[in-house]
């Protein structure tokens, strides 16, 4: 399953900036741009990290995230903030965040600091991705199969990505391409049934087929199902 996010921040474009890329890498990512909202959001939610603004309208973050400390609630929070002053910093770790970025950043950082986080929190986590003899490394964005480099391009990398974190599941192709295009899918571009071929054809390059296709309904990535084509 996919680690679940949830973004609290009002500027539309560091909000749309970090969703876009979230989801790419294969986060599921939900973003509010109200402080209110946001704390209904945690409180209503199963999510394994916040990104948190400081500065939000009708309740600020370092309010909610008092709250939500309060209840004994664990779950990691990354603090976003234009306030970079060391006593700032202090303060906000010190209401509860895990870790503190300062805006303007890179969304490398972003991610290197989500995974440092996560892994303070359980060592177990991995950022490879297997089934069976096909690996991708996040961090580094390298994809292999049976020991041999497939040479992706950055959105076959994303689509492969996002399928082995969802092996034997009927992906539908809205689902994949809200995912990994992070736009709705209209069902006229022929964009994923391209990029599906070449992720297809340079993994049986290296060992039989693992990406298939069902009539009306999507893809399985993993073991065969009934009533494929191919």
């Amino acid at each position: 399953m996919s680690m679940r996010i949830l973004i609290i921040e009002d500027e539309d474009e560091i909000a749309n900036f970090m969703v876009q890329g979230l989801r790419e890498e294969g986060f599921a990512v939900s973003r509010v741009a109200d402080g209110l909202e946001g704390w209904h959001q945690l409180q209503s939610g199963n999510w394994d990290m916040v990104l948190l603004d400081w500065w939000l309208p009708t309740m600020d973050g370092l309010a909610i995230l008092k709250q939500f400390r309060e209840e004994n609630v664990s779950t990691p929070v990354l603090l976003l903030t234009a306030r970079d002053a060391v006593s700032d910093r202090i303060k906000g770790l010190d209401y509860g965040a895990d870790d503190y970025l300062c805006k303007p950043f890179a969304f490398g950082e972003l991610l290197a600091r989500i995974r440092a986080v996560t892994r303070r929190k359980d060592p177990t986590v991995s950022t490879t991705l297997v089934y069976q003899d096909v690996r991708v490394d996040l961090t580094n964005q390298r994809s292999e199969r049976a020991g041999q480099p497939l040479n992706l391009t950055a959105k076959e990398f994303f689509l492969l990505a996002f399928m082995l974190r969802h092996p034997e599941e009927i992906l539908t192709r809205a689902r994949i391409y809200e995912h990994v295009w992070d736009e709705p899918y209209d069902g006229l571009s022929n964009t994923l049934e391209v990029h599906v071929v070449e992720v297809r054809r340079k993994l049986e390059a290296l060992g039989p087929r693992l990406i298939h296709t069902l009539r009306n309904r999507g893809y399985v990535f993993g073991k065969k199902p009934g009533n494929v084509t191919t």
